[in-house]
């Protein structure tokens, strides 16, 4: 995979349409710019489409499903057969992340990047790499063919439902243990110590989260990941659904349609999509910051601000998808509030 082809391939913002929005932002009755980042999200997104005329009529979650081999070094306090269990429910409409969707208006994906074992469901979409990855304390968690594929699944899928209509997409993930892989490539890539990008995840105990900051030690210490190098990195310390959700972010940029990052695993994701595609990050809504211990600092090292401060740290895209009616009301103002030139009119002597 061409890394530097696909950032060739996502171009700059469109500067014309940013500036024709924020014309028509300072058209509106209110005091200029007072619904702060709003209006620059919207201008954002007027940049990626080309065109000051917004609309995001069709929205989808992707939440990507995947196992991964470190639990054997029992890091998590929920067994891995849940991940299949959640994703079972994620297809059949049945989880959080679905019922606040439907709330938004939006339509829910859900993606097999690689479970312990095969589900069952009609809707679950089949992206299999392989049965999980490999318990990253013994050496990589991937084999460079299997990060490959999964990073292009991800481009893959922002590729079909951009083809499909959809005009913006939130990521969401679903995969036990991966706040685990997200720290350890937090911790390379961000040069800190394990113990200060660690996490409790859904709830760990203390003497769970020391031995989970140790498996975050030995791991990288194992496998020796070049920081400078986001592939190795990835490669050698990420999951499936990482993998897959840094192709949604390129994606998005190669297919010029925005991408609403989730959470810690989300962020991580980003980062390492923007470390291997620079260009990326123009195509990145923020959405919320998790209460991971290292949710701040990798949206720090992406120079993101999160629109959403409420100590989330569900996953499956629950944070992403609470940008939607947000959005939503912010361009019901763009493109249908009263306009200075309609005081105009009714102030005009007769």
């Amino acid at each position: 995979m061409d890394f530097e082809k696909l950032n060739s391939l996502a171009a700059p913002l469109c500067g014309e349409s940013m500036q024709a929005a924020r014309a028509k932002w300072d058209s509106v009755a209110k005091p200029l710019g007072s619904l702060g980042r709003f209006e620059e999200i919207v201008t954002q997104i007027a940049g990626i489409f080309g065109t000051p005329d917004v609309r995001i009529d069709k929205k989808g979650v992707l939440v990507l499903c995947g196992d991964n081999g470190v639990l054997a070094q029992g890091v998590a306090m929920t067994p891995g057969e849940v991940t299949a269990i959640m994703a079972e429910f994620i297809a059949d409409g049945r989880s959080s992340v679905c019922r606040m969707a439907e709330t938004a208006g939006a339509d829910v994906i859900a993606v097999d990047m690689g479970m312990f074992r095969r589900v069952n469901a009609e809707k679950l979409v089949d992206r299999r790499v392989s049965d999980g990855t490999n318990d990253f304390t013994n050496g990589p968690a991937m084999t460079t063919d299997q990060a490959l594929q999964a990073i292009n699944t991800g481009v893959e899928l922002v590729k079909s439902h951009t083809e499909q209509g959809y005009k913006i997409l939130a990521t969401g993930e679903m995969g036990i243990g991966n706040t685990t892989t997200s720290s350890a490539i937090a911790a390379v890539l961000l040069s800190r110590e394990p113990r200060e990008v660690t996490g409790r995840g859904v709830g760990l105990s203390y003497e769970g989260l020391v031995r989970k900051t140790a498996v975050v030690e030995k791991a990288i210490l194992v496998n020796s990941p070049d920081k400078n190098n986001a592939f190795d990195v990835l490669q050698k310390l990420g999951g499936f659904d990482i993998a897959g959700l840094t192709g949604i972010f390129i994606g998005g940029a190669v297919c010029r349609i925005p991408i609403i990052m989730d959470g810690f695993i989300s962020s991580v994701s980003a980062l390492l999509a923007v470390k291997l595609c620079p260009r990326v990050i123009n195509y990145i809504i923020p959405s919320h910051l998790s209460a991971e211990p290292a949710g701040r600092m990798v949206l720090n090292a992406m120079e993101l601000e999160p629109f959403i401060t409420a100590d989330m740290r569900l996953g499956e895209g629950t944070g992403a998808v609470c940008m939607f009616p947000l959005l939503d009301m912010a361009l019901s103002v763009y493109h249908s509030a009263c306009t200075y030139a309609d005081i105009e009119k009714k102030t005009a002597p007769k």
